[in-house]
């Protein structure tokens, strides 16, 4: 991860993000911060599993910090 992505984030701050990851989950959640690495660290998140049989609504996590390597797709909302 370079400076410019940090910086790029920065704007998303205490904004609610959608952030899907490479195993079709999504958290969403408040943008709370970074570490060096660019993982996301999201507060009152609640999580969402694609598929049938899952729950809709999902559940309840708290706060979470999302590996930067993991992420598909980061959307602010």
């Amino acid at each position: 991860p370079s400076p410019f992505m940090a910086d790029a984030l920065k704007p998303l701050l205490r904004r609610p993000l959608r952030v899907t990851i490479a195993d079709g989950r999504i958290f969403l959640g408040t943008f709370v911060g970074t570490d060096k690495a660019l993982n996301l660290l999201l507060v009152n998140t609640d999580e969402f599993r694609l598929g049938p049989a899952e729950n809709p609504h999902g559940r309840y996590v708290g706060q979470v910090m999302i590996p930067w390597p993991r992420i598909v797709r980061v959307e602010a909302q």
